[in-house]
């Protein structure tokens, strides 16, 4: 066989293989639908208390109950039920993004979010699919009392700061059909809390990726600014165009105590 030959199919098939290795790789999924044993299940793989476990199946209650709107965007070929409703991607959260799976670093590469960090940016976040997987913030900003982590683990680190917020006040799972089902299918996101009087100058940022056809991203923000404490905070969602529809159906809750500021 020519020898350019033999040199094209090595080139080749170095360039499949490591497609292959670049590809996205998924630790598990929950089955696509929508029932109690779905809300169940997902709840279960994230260790979660009880009282979560309640209030995820008491949103989906008002879900079933609550009519589809009929404002805004044509829902009208959406299928809801059908729907996955929680995708993990391979790889552990980390502050070190050496440590983030190279896939998703490469995703998050072409946005310019390392580069960004560096230079702009007081902390970052990158949410792939169901769950995070990088959260870094400066160590100064971290000295002063800031908290700046996806909601799943501030659930764990802060459970009564999460138990008084989560959607009681700002946006209750009754809001509308929508809140609804976030309320019973939320995963990570971004929990912020800024101490009394502390003002942050560079903006805080999290960044989240669709890449699963006919996923549902549901990542809920709850951002707490103590009275005359400042924050500038940011979030871009971006996804690849697919023929199957997906749902993004985020939830962002913001309290902003006396004389704070939050943009």
């Amino acid at each position: 066989m020519n020898e350019n030959i033999l040199e094209i199919e090595s080139a080749l098939e170095g360039r499949r293989a490591k497609k292959q290795a670049d590809a996205p790789k998924y630790a598990l999924r929950v089955q696509q639908g929508l029932t109690e044993e779905h809300i169940k299940e997902i709840s279960h793989l994230k260790g979660e208390p009880d009282w979560m476990t309640q209030k995820r199946l008491d949103s989906f209650k008002i879900y079933q109950k609550k009519p589809m709107p009929t404002w805004g965007a044509d829902l009208s070929e959406l299928d809801v039920e059908n729907i996955w409703p929680y995708i993990k991607p391979e790889g552990e959260k980390t502050k070190d993004w050496d440590k983030v799976p190279s896939y998703i670093k490469e995703t998050f590469d072409r946005l310019g979010i390392p580069e960004a960090e560096k230079k702009f940016l007081a902390g970052v976040g990158a949410m792939y699919d169901s769950e995070t997987r990088y959260f870094n913030i400066r160590k100064e900003l971290e000295a002063m009392g800031v908290i700046f982590m996806d909601t799943d683990t501030a659930l764990v680190e802060y459970p009564e700061i999460v138990k008084e917020y989560f959607m009681t006040k700002c946006v209750p799972a009754a809001d509308n059909k929508f809140s609804a089902l976030h309320g019973a299918l939320w995963s990570g996101g971004s929990f912020v809390y800024v101490p009394k009087g502390v003002k942050i100058e560079m903006p805080l940022q999290i960044y989240f990726m669709m890449n699963y056809p006919g996923e549902g991203q549901f990542e809920h923000t709850l951002i707490i600014a103590e009275e005359g404490s400042e924050v500038n905070y940011i979030e871009g969602c971006s996804a690849p165009r697919y023929d199957t529809r997906s749902l993004h159906s985020a939830v962002v809750e913001i309290f902003a105590k006396k004389n704070s500021r939050v943009r």
